[in-house]
């Protein structure tokens, strides 16, 4: 097969985001049947509850967190699996809208186009000054791409970067990690890291394919899914990082908290929580218990 065959899959769910406005319902495939539990679903806010459905932003470019299908326009995923199976429990639908782009997302919450959001959003307390949030997914292992002619040795720590040019994607907390990351170098006497920043984390996998930049850094369990269908990359740094887990993003104060929580949590107990992330080949970032806001940092 040639790359470009398999590249342009990956592109395109980095770029389709474009086309779509970003209040159009977008379609969605789930891989789970869930069965709705009564007790949760009283503890909805009565207009979600009349209404039947939540809507949910998200930015579909990476796969196996969340993307278009073969299609282009129907979105699978990690996180579609998730968010459905917690609506579901709950007793109501999701209808998906793309988001336009990672940076859109904060604003969409707090100006209420989205009820909720799910993006491998990281929480952090500085985000949750703007938006509240749920936790998911312990995404504390993270990875780093190159291309394997350039035969770089296998690191675990940002010390290998230092003076080296690193990828990553606008707005997520990988930039913040690679400029703490270069000062630790030059305090050390090192050269600093240079930092190229990317629209998506397609892009920079494009990037680094075609030897713009030597490494690409980003969440592990997607860059491992990129690297097993881009045969010239691989993975060269395994980097774990003492961070807050992947959450649900809500409006502050948002009234659905309560019963997403619970639902997640009733996802997590009877075990459907864990074959979703099996079924994408990430059931090692599972948490145990879902969380929310200043808990999630306790």
């Amino acid at each position: 097969m040639k790359l470009a065959n398999v590249l342009i899959p990956l592109l395109m769910a980095g770029n389709v985001s474009s086309v779509w406005a970003a209040e159009q319902n977008v379609p969605a495939s789930s891989t789970f049947t869930v069965s709705p539990d009564a007790s949760l679903k009283g503890k909805l806010p009565a207009d979600i509850s009349k209404r039947g459905y939540i809507v949910a932003g998200t930015n579909p470019n990476t796969p196996p967190t969340t993307f278009f299908k073969e299609d282009n326009k129907t979105l699978a995923g990690r996180e579609i699996d998730i968010m459905n199976a917690v609506a579901a429990r709950l007793g109501v639908d999701v209808r998906w809208q793309d988001t336009g782009g990672f940076d859109n997302i904060i604003p969409g919450l707090k100006s209420g186009r989205y009820d909720v959001a799910l993006s491998n959003i990281n929480a952090t307390k500085k985000r949750l000054e703007q938006v509240d949030f749920i936790s998911y997914y312990d995404a504390s292992r993270l990875g780093v791409i190159s291309r394997k002619d350039a035969n770089i040795a296998p690191f675990t720590s940002f010390d290998a970067v230092c003076g080296q040019e690193i990828g990553a994607g606008a707005g997520t907390t990988q930039i913040g990690r690679l400029e703490a990351a270069s000062k630790n170098c030059t305090d050390a006497g090192k050269k600093p890291v240079k930092i190229a920043v990317f629209p998506d984390r397609p892009s920079g996998v494009q990037a680094v394919v075609s030897g713009r930049v030597p490494l690409f850094f980003g969440p592990y369990e997607g860059l491992t899914y990129q690297v097993s269908q881009v045969k010239p990359l691989t993975m060269s740094g395994q980097i774990h990082v003492d961070d807050a887990p992947v959450s649900i993003a809500l409006p502050k104060q948002s009234p659905l908290e309560e019963a997403i929580q619970a639902s997640l949590n009733s996802l997590i107990k009877d075990g459907t929580y864990q074959k979703i992330l099996d079924k994408w080949s990430i059931g090692f970032g599972a948490v145990k218990e879902s969380k929310r806001n200043e808990e999630i940092f306790g």
